[in-house]
């Protein structure tokens, strides 16, 4: 995984009084792997929306951070027994809780949705920008290239950083300005942990993409403009044939 820690907590209200106030405490576990070394346990005590004091891990006793927090603090420190049984908590709640994840989800891999379309550039740059767009894949690092007739482009190239979509997957869009060529060969190629070799998708230059929307805007209009003349016309031969002829004198 990356070097940034995923997390998981649990919140556990033990207090609620009449007049609001509240008393609670949240434990959570940060991990980058599945080492022990790499894990790590926090339980933190809040009252009234404020944290008062918590135990760290990586620090080995507790912290308080308000009058209340700091006398209770010192108390907890002062006790041997409840020092070794918070430390051990890395291991016996937390250690079990993120080889889990890891087995269920963290150790899966979704392949990416490429999307590869022309936008309008800038004013003033190359007169042409193609999009290669990736939505819906996990885990997050991912290589984005371009390739100019089997070459890889590295000038005019600008790329997102990998945003987070909802569970746990993400996009990312990368941007080519260009100068089209003649007979030339654009495409856009994908390296991820789901893919077992580079994925590639090669632009279709024949018409641009709004060129296309038009004309399938136009031909939807135009069959259903067919459709509305065709049943005008059956509705109006139909009448025709109930009415009754009224020689003129």
């Amino acid at each position: 995984m990356a070097s940034s820690f995923l997390s998981f907590s649990l919140l556990f209200i033990t207090v609620y009084t009449a007049d609001g106030f509240m008393h609670y405490a949240e434990t959570s576990c940060e991990f980058n792997s599945t080492n022990l070394e790499n894990v790590r346990y926090i339980r933190s005590y809040y009252y009234n929306k404020l944290e008062i004091l918590n135990f760290d891990s990586s620090v080995g006793k507790y912290v308080g951070y308000t009058e209340l927090g700091v006398m209770n603090a010192k108390r907890f420190n002062n006790d041997p027994s409840e020092l070794a049984a918070m430390n051990a908590q890395r291991e016996t709640y937390c250690l079990n809780n993120v080889k889990n994840d890891y087995n269920k989800a963290l150790t899966k891999s979704v392949k990416p949705y490429v999307r590869l379309h022309s936008v309008a550039p800038p004013a003033g740059k190359h007169p042409s920008m193609l999009v290669c767009s990736l939505y819906s894949f996990y885990p997050k690092t991912i290589i984005v290239k371009w390739l100019r007739d089997g070459q890889e482009v590295t000038s005019d190239v600008t790329s997102t950083e990998e945003m987070a979509d909802a569970d746990w997957y993400y996009q990312i869009h990368s941007h080519l300005e260009y100068t089209p060529r003649s007979g030339e060969k654009i495409s856009c190629k994908v390296e991820h942990a789901s893919l077992s070799e580079p994925l590639i998708t090669d632009w279709d230059p024949s018409l641009p993409e709004s060129e296309r929307n038009k004309i399938a805007i136009g031909a939807s209009g135009l069959i259903l403009g067919l459709i509305l003349s065709l049943a005008g016309f059956i509705y109006y031969k139909r009448k025709s044939r109930g009415r009754i002829l009224v020689p003129s004198n």
